[in-house]
């Protein structure tokens, strides 16, 4: 059996990858995003974290997460936040995967992979390729031409901070050359 060894640094920044079981394509779902929601809002107020930026795709989802000082478990927030949102997800109608005699036996729904990708985040050089790798990943995949075009991240708030302009990445108006982003697909395992 694997042995995984996560990256606990107290007060640490970290990219996550998060999949859908099988990977089915739920978590855009109007249900999903709202169990979404309010399982990161409810997991945060009471384990607080920064959510720094967040792409959510059909099968995935990608974001950044800073933990307070002191602190490194990240796995309790994303066990209560997969938890919560299965659970409100699937009280709302959603459906789930079938599962395996694995999944059965620990009481596991079918509606999220089991394990998580992490990746530290090491220094702000870093922070910015992967807040880009995030908000490009829609037209990565395919489901837009524009970022701009992708209601389901948080590229909207970094335009309204001024951390992007309104046509980073854009196609829209101008032949734009899309971002590498060899370096990055390295290290979250893409």
């Amino acid at each position: 059996m694997p042995n995984y060894t996560r990256a606990f640094v107290p007060g640490g920044t970290f990219f996550f990858t998060l999949v859908a079981e099988r990977r089915r394509p739920i978590l855009t779902s109007p249900s999903m995003r709202d169990a979404l929601h309010r399982a990161i809002n409810l997991t945060r107020r009471e384990r607080p974290f920064v959510l720094n930026a967040i792409v959510l795709l059909p099968d995935h989802l990608h974001c950044i997460m800073t933990m307070p000082e002191g602190d490194a478990d990240f796995s309790t927030r994303w066990r209560l936040i997969k938890t919560r949102a299965t659970r409100a997800y699937l009280r709302g109608g959603g459906s789930e995967a079938g599962r395996s005699a694995s999944k059965q036996s620990r009481g596991e729904r079918g509606v999220w992979q089991r394990r998580l990708w992490e990746h530290q985040v090491r220094d702000e050089a870093a922070y910015i390729k992967l807040c880009d790798y995030i908000h490009y990943n829609p037209v990565r995949h395919g489901h837009v031409r524009c970022p701009h075009q992708w209601e389901f991240s948080s590229f909207a708030r970094f335009v309204r901070e001024k951390l992007y302009e309104p046509d980073w990445g854009c196609v829209c108006k101008a032949a734009s050359k899309p971002p590498n982003f060899d370096e990055v697909v390295e290290w979250v395992g893409e």
